[in-house]
């Protein structure tokens, strides 16, 4: 949990601190998504190979190579005159991190504790956001400039770099903290080796879990979540300098709000939430979508003059209006993510194994965000302004989630979800 919480927090900060460096370079505003695309690129082309990576050796020693892979990113974008390229690589390490951070719960808790167990990762990991998000706008702005200003002009750096650098050092933190990760003992059959056998195991363990009738609903679900938060993180930035007018620190503010109400959504569904009752939470994607509607439409101009001061600082009417609604947003988020996450990864353990089970998992999930950034970056291009790309993604969340619902009932008439959730057999993908 250590691991992760710094590892996390490294991943996010490190976003902010390269939005500021495509910023110095007077990169295009459709820059920005293509961050996102060349992160979560290695996982969709990786997730044949890192699942029996991770099942092929202790998973706190897979999660030290990979946290050292991302500090390797770090430093190359430091060296890099673009930082797309290195941040290809740290998503590299990412990609190689997540089967092993997932897998590991299956292997330590029974099912019964999975939906708390993840409740308490995602707290963890959207503290992170949080932290991250905050570290990253201080490490970028002008006021952090100022104060760094000697060590700047020392090593011929711009601010953007100086960030970098430090979180670098969260990255190394991280991959120390991993070594002291005990091994579960757990072990699988021996993995393929060649890639075309790689391939073929991963394409039976992807048709295993869609075929399932629980594993799909899960899966679409989780899917559909993390496609649409990757695109929510970039669309809320943007919206708040054209609608806010607020500047890229303190946009930031916002994407820790929205994790502040994930990690509140996560403990609640921690603590209301069976694993046996998960799929009851469905419906509260579709209300998500619609006040992420609600959210677009909050503009500068429609709210009177005036506001209240926290912590030294104004803080204007419309700008409290749209942190209470982004941090009710988060809390939806949360509540129904959570549950869908341990019934995904209790299927995945039951019909294959945990680092296969993450891989197919990630697969997908970012399959969706490198086609959700891909429109988004494609509607930027096209002029669409950030509120009318906010709009039809909510719009697109809403509708999505109905389907998905209408999908789940028909495979109710078929069998009783929540007596197949308790079904403990365990098989592997291979078999």
């Amino acid at each position: 949990m250590a691991a992760q919480f710094f590892s996390a927090l490294a991943d996010n900060a490190i976003l902010i601190a390269a939005f500021a460096l495509l910023e110095e370079t007077h990169a295009p505003e459709a820059m920005r998504p293509m961050l996102k695309l060349f992160f979560f690129f290695s996982y969709v082309a990786l997730a044949a190979f890192v699942g029996a990576f991770a099942d092929s050796r202790p998973k706190g020693r897979v999660m030290f190579l990979a946290n050292a892979v991302k500090f390797v990113g770090g430093v190359l974008m430091l060296a890099t005159p673009h930082p797309l390229l290195a941040y290809a690589v740290i998503g590299f390490g990412a990609a190689a991190y997540s089967p092993a951070k997932y897998g590991i719960i299956t292997e330590m808790l029974p099912p019964e504790r999975l939906v708390a167990a993840n409740g308490w990762i995602e707290t963890l990991t959207i503290g992170a956001v949080v932290f991250g998000a905050l570290l990253g706008g201080v490490l970028v702005s002008t006021r952090f400039a100022s104060v760094a200003a000697p060590y700047i002009a020392t090593l011929h750096w711009s601010v953007a770099h100086l960030a970098i650098a430090l979180v670098c050092l969260l990255y190394g933190l991280a991959a120390l903290i991993n070594l002291a990760i005990p091994d579960t003992g757990v072990r699988y059959a021996p993995q393929q080796h060649t890639p075309a056998k790689l391939l073929a195991d991963f394409g039976h363990c992807l048709r295993v879990l869609w075929r399932d009738k629980l594993g799909q609903i899960s899966l679409a679900v989780t899917t559909l979540f993390w496609g649409a938060g990757a695109t929510l993180q970039l669309l809320v930035i943007a919206w708040a300098k054209d609608a806010l007018h607020m500047g890229l620190a303190r946009a930031a503010i916002l994407q820790a709000v929205t994790a502040i109400g994930v990690a509140a959504g996560a403990i609640a569904a921690a603590s209301a939430v069976s694993l046996r009752r998960s799929l009851r939470v469905l419906p509260v994607g579709v209300m998500m979508g619609a006040l992420v509607v609600l959210v677009a439409l909050v503009d500068f101009r429609a709210f009177p003059d005036g506001g209240i001061h926290l912590a030294g600082l104004h803080v204007d009417w419309a700008i409290l209006t749209a942190i209470g609604l982004m941090l009710l947003v988060g809390a939806m988020a949360g509540f129904f993510v959570v549950p869908m996450n341990a019934l995904l990864q209790h299927r995945g353990y039951v019909l294959l194994s945990a680092g296969h089970s993450i891989a197919v998992q990630n697969f997908n999930e970012n399959l969706g965000i490198l086609a959700m950034s891909g429109i988004y970056a494609a509607l930027l291009s096209l002029g669409m302004s950030a509120r009318g790309s906010m709009i039809l993604f909510g719009v697109f969340v809403s509708a999505t989630m109905s389907l998905v619902i209408v999908r789940h009932r028909q495979n109710q008439r078929r069998l009783d979800s929540e007596a197949l959730i308790g079904d403990a057999h365990h098989g592997l993908c291979s078999e």
